[in-house]
């Protein structure tokens, strides 16, 4: 299992890398296309030029947005999904279990949230076990009981411990950025009333920008989210086991999650990759399920089953 989370690890910073890179990718490919557009027609461009500049600026704007992701991308998460510090009278089990677990895996203990919705889910956020976050719905706890409340939780600590979340989170931050900017791009375009000889090199400019990031925002940024994603859930599972002992607890939880019908109200796409349960898994239509993050709950289930088995032998 050890080397299995060492290659989760491995893997997870490689995606993060070759999302950097298609960041760059971006920046060059506009700065060359900026470059053909507004040249002069003797091949006198200076196109080397235009795509290392525009590979800067894109590697400038990426670093920002990393390091605003490092440094307040984690309350921003908890903002946006409604989360609220849990009550240490009225959320006394939930605070407990979290303090055991932390306790028994040597780790920090994580702040404790709660966010007020029906739909049982839960998620960790931070950039390393010291600032971490853990955060239930008031759905999962009216549900689960202390067995499975604890395997969910040691699923949600083992993310923690991997910095599942933190690569989850600059990687997050990234695809929200190509998605703001793409609209921002598009916005302009729509009302853009260029004049003059060069209006239609500067169309054909902010056209190309516009296209580049909205693949990276809705294709290949899900589909390097999805790669960091579908394998730490299962790891994540076993590292669980690891740390209470007891794979009944999650692989009933798991079941009661299976079950679920109703609908997430307070996720965002960004919340999604991180949650146990992927709201998007079950409420949306066929397109989103070609980008799911999470493996179907019926083979994690097996694998826990799996490992039940070998226990118990």
């Amino acid at each position: 299992m050890y080397e299995q989370i060492a290659a989760n690890k491995r893997r997870a910073v490689l995606y993060a890398v070759v999302f950097f890179f298609v960041w760059v990718g971006i920046g060059a490919a506009v700065g060359g296309i900026a470059a053909a557009a507004s040249g002069p027609s003797d091949g006198s461009t200076n196109y080397g030029g235009a795509v290392v500049t525009g590979a800067l600026i894109a590697a400038i704007v990426a670093l920002l947005a990393i390091a605003w992701s490092v440094r307040s991308g984690a309350r921003l998460v908890l903002a946006v999904s409604g989360a609220r510090p849990a009550d240490p009278v009225q959320h006394r089990q939930l605070i407990n279990l979290v303090e055991e677990l932390a306790i028994g895996d040597g780790m920090p203990k994580p702040a404790v949230y709660v966010i007020d919705d029906p739909s049982p889910n839960a998620f960790a956020t931070g950039i390393s076990p010291d600032r971490a976050a853990i955060t239930a719905t008031s759905g999962l706890l009216e549900i689960m009981n202390r067995e499975e409340l604890e395997g969910v939780l040691g699923h949600e600590m083992s993310h923690i411990k991997n910095y599942d979340v933190r690569l989850l989170l600059i990687v997050s931050t990234l695809i929200g950025l190509a998605g703001l900017l793409a609209s921002v791009v598009w916005r302009g375009a729509f009302f853009m009333r260029p004049r003059g000889r060069d209006s239609g090199q500067i169309m054909i400019v902010v056209f190309a920008a516009g296209v580049l990031l909205a693949l990276v925002a809705v294709v290949f940024g899900p589909l390097i989210r999805l790669a960091l994603s579908r394998r730490r859930e299962e790891l994540a599972d076993v590292s669980s086991v690891g740390l209470t002992r007891n794979p009944e607890g999650l692989i009933s939880a798991l079941k009661k999650l299976a079950q679920n019908d109703k609908p997430f109200k307070k996720f965002n796409h960004a919340t999604a990759a991180m949650c146990i349960d992927d709201p998007l898994q079950h409420h949306e239509g066929w397109f989103h399920r070609l980008f799911d993050t999470h493996p179907p709950i019926a083979e994690r289930i097996a694998v826990l089953e799996r490992i039940a088995h070998t226990q118990t032998a």
